[in-house]
């Protein structure tokens, strides 16, 4: 069992090399590094991240659970691999390129002003959830359950309507050709 850390604030800290053993709650990390850290079989409940480097984490069965991150570096990150348990984390202005969010159940989660260029939601759970200024460039969706979820400021979308599930989804009318880019067809 790991060691719990609570009410705590790290700033500046290098977790590449260092071996973390703890769970941490309602902990503020700023301006730290976990690019290619182990963070698995770790838990981060109610904590906050802010300015910090994910890219090339290790996260196999890590549990975020009501997390937040904001202007984080987080590319190539593999999220399939997280604990499912309360999994929840809503992200402002964070670069989550190349990341993979396959089979993940995001529809507690909220991304604002993020760019997911050529993220992976094949068959993810994104119902109701509110993608707000979102950059989706290259993003697959395949599969992916997307009823009521918020596209209406994202941008650079391209999803095929017949192979995901988009009832009750909102678009805007400039997204339309992210929708009909699969018939291709000239839209003017």
């Amino acid at each position: 069992m790991n060691e719990l850390l609570a009410d705590q604030i790290f700033d500046g800290n290098n977790f590449v090399h260092n071996s973390i053993r703890a769970d941490f709650d309602a902990c503020v990390f700023k301006s730290c590094v976990f690019a290619k850290a182990n963070l698995s079989k770790l838990t981060f409940t109610n904590c906050t991240f802010e300015n910090c480097d994910f890219s090339g984490v290790n996260l196999i069965q890590t549990g975020f659970q009501e997390c937040d991150f904001i202007a984080c570096k987080m590319l190539g990150v593999t999220f399939e691999v997280c604990a499912d348990f309360l999994f929840q984390i809503n992200c402002q202005s964070c670069i989550l390129n190349f990341s993979s969010f396959y089979q993940m159940n995001l529809s507690m989660s909220q991304f604002y002003q993020c760019q997911f260029k050529e993220a992976d939601f094949t068959e993810a759970n994104l119902s109701g959830v509110f993608l707000n200024e979102c950059d989706l460039a290259g993003a697959s969706f395949e599969n992916t359950n997307l009823q009521k979820a918020d596209f209406s400021s994202a941008v650079n979308y391209s999803l095929n309507p017949e192979q995901n599930k988009i009832a009750g989804a909102v678009f805007s009318k400039e997204g339309i050709a992210g929708l009909l880019a699969t018939y291709k067809i000239k839209i003017v």
